[in-house]
């Protein structure tokens, strides 16, 4: 088994062709018409990954993926008809991984949907927690390897599946400073496809769960013109 795909579309000749698409690669299907539904859908089937539609009947895209990050943490790609700065990036603050504009290539939804499925596959032994897995501690921060918490001054920090691969790749390179390219192709998995306007979305996120000035960062610094540096404030330097 591939995995189960949880698609949400309220235009069923969409979901069809996904469904259709999905299927040819070998994945499991699952499809729902409204957001009602799709909530249903994602509590009690445990799909693997969502494909999520930004307009939808009786509950929208925004309010399924709120909803669903508030409890799973299921990769989630919104669909969406617009193409607005602020409606990619309110589905991202809402808790999504990834969006994709419609109208779009069946190959590059595709390779979204195999590259978050593979980075999800390989974090589930990590998940599990390994005995000889340390903690990385950056200052007031620590990040429990094991238990994928992130605990700031013993209290943990609620953060998404996306935002503590994030931080747990910058600690484990700090001092380091890493291009969003680099960044969404390490932790996203992509090869060829995404946009790191996702990267500083899931930045600012972080930052502001982490930093006591989020305007002010401490820990994930930006180097303009470069990216971004993971830091020990304790430590100083960059």
């Amino acid at each position: 088994m591939f995995g189960k795909i949880l698609v949400v579309d309220d235009e069923q000749p969409i979901a069809d062709i996904l469904k259709f698409n999905l299927e040819k690669e070998g994945y499991e299907v699952i499809c729902a018409y409204d957001g009602g539904t799709a909530v249903e859908l994602a509590m009690t089937e445990n799909p693997d990954l969502i494909l999520l539609d930004l307009m939808l009947p009786v509950k929208d895209g925004m309010d399924v993926c709120r909803e669903v990050r508030n409890r799973k943490d299921t990769p989630i790609i919104m669909l969406t008809a617009k193409d607005t700065e602020l409606d990619k990036v309110l589905g991202l603050e809402m808790g999504a991984d990834d969006y994709v504009t419609k109208p779009f290539g069946t190959r590059e939804l595709l390779a979204r949907v195999k590259a978050h499925l593979r980075r999800q596959a390989k974090n589930e032994p990590e998940k599990q927690g390994a005995s000889d897995q340390e903690g990385i501690r950056i200052h007031r921060l620590l990040i429990d390897n094991d238990m994928y918490v992130v605990y700031k001054d013993g209290v943990p920090l609620d953060l998404t599946h996306r935002e503590f691969e994030l931080i747990q790749y910058m600690a484990r390179n700090t001092g380091k400073v890493m291009t969003r390219e680099h960044l969404l192709q390490a932790v996203w998995g992509y090869d060829y496809y995404g946009d790191v306007r996702t990267v500083d979305v899931t930045i600012r996120r972080l930052r502001e769960k982490i930093e006591d000035e989020p305007s002010r960062p401490e820990y994930i610094t930006t180097r303009r013109g470069l990216g971004y540096v993971m830091r020990n404030p304790k430590a100083g330097g960059l």
